[in-house]
């Protein structure tokens, strides 16, 4: 079962397990990524969304079942709800309800759209933080290497990615400057008192939209497999850095969807874009992929500046 490809017996044996009746019509590509090959499976009736894992992620199909599990259950959503999970021919799956819509990345809108999407989008963040965990961490189906307080995970953190950062060959120079920023500013971790469930891949090409009869809409969100416990702010951090990008009224609708902020909440989502930029980094490096490396060095050189 190829990263590419998802051949239409083996998707109609998996669509088999929701649906007995199902009769597979055609099967689709969708975006996926290191983790998994996803596919949209159309069927006669009713479409579903297989997620394929490749053998070393195969821990991700259970995190992914354990937050949307946490999403149904505290009524956050729009999202995919876990329709069944298992094997096939050696490859480990996950069938997931088929949210309609296109990634809002897609889309070509003008400022009223976006202020009035991103409304949307605060208030659908501001939901899901309301499901508190019991520390901070990575989650797998639990939070995985636990840590008491922000300042701890986060230092940790910055410290792991600048050690990826000069195993990579990142420049010592910019990894110097980071250490220093995050040293002057490391109280600021420590006004997030209690972690909550982030999403922590929040943004433009994970949020479906449609056209409906009173303009564009959130029709849902996807994509689970980055989610961790953390600071909220870390969520809107890398909403921020991903698809903001300086944009007021995406901004503006943003932070009035989600609800009051603490004091001093810029200064901790400017630190966190500065992670989120060096994450970025580090992820294409560690990938083989140099064609952004320079441009995002160029980002955290500029935000460790400002």
């Amino acid at each position: 079962m190829a990263a590419g490809a998802l051949d239409p017996e083996i998707a109609a044996a998996i669509v088999r397990h929701v649906d007995p009746a199902a009769e597979v019509v055609d099967v689709v590509a969708r975006t996926g990524g290191q983790l998994s090959a996803v596919f949209e499976v159309r069927c006669a009736e009713r479409g579903v969304i297989v997620k394929v894992y490749a053998d070393d992620w195969r821990w991700a199909r259970a995190k992914e079942v354990h937050v949307y599990g946490l999403l149904a259950r505290h009524g956050v959503g729009p999202a995919p709800v876990v329709l069944h999970t298992g094997d096939h021919a050696g490859r480990a799956f996950t069938v997931l309800s088929l949210v309609p819509g296109r990634p809002l990345s897609e889309t070509d809108l003008d400022s009223a759209q976006h202020h009035r999407i991103y409304r949307r989008l605060g208030e659908i963040l501001a939901s899901l933080h309301g499901i508190r965990q019991d520390a901070y961490g990575y989650l797998g189906t639990h939070v995985l290497d636990p840590r008491p307080t922000n300042t701890a995970y986060m230092t940790g953190r910055f410290t792991e990615r600048l050690r990826e950062f000069d195993g990579f060959g990142g420049d010592p120079a910019l990894r110097r400057a980071v250490e220093a920023h995050v040293a002057e500013r490391v109280g600021l971790f420590a006004h997030c008192r209690a972690p909550v469930l982030c999403h922590n891949d929040f943004h433009d090409g994970n949020v479906l939209v449609a056209e409906g009869p009173n303009g564009w809409e959130v029709t849902g969100f996807v994509d689970v497999e980055n989610a961790a416990a953390a600071d909220p702010l870390v969520d809107l951090a890398k909403t921020d850095y991903y698809s903001i990008q300086g944009d007021e009224a995406k901004l503006a609708g943003l932070v009035e969807g989600y609800g009051p902020l603490s004091d001093g909440w810029r200064d901790r989502v400017a630190l966190y874009r500065v992670f989120h930029a060096l994450e970025l980094w580090t992820w294409y490096a560690s990938i083989g992929d140099t064609r952004f490396l320079a441009d995002l060095a160029d980002d955290v050189r500029r935000l460790v500046e400002a």
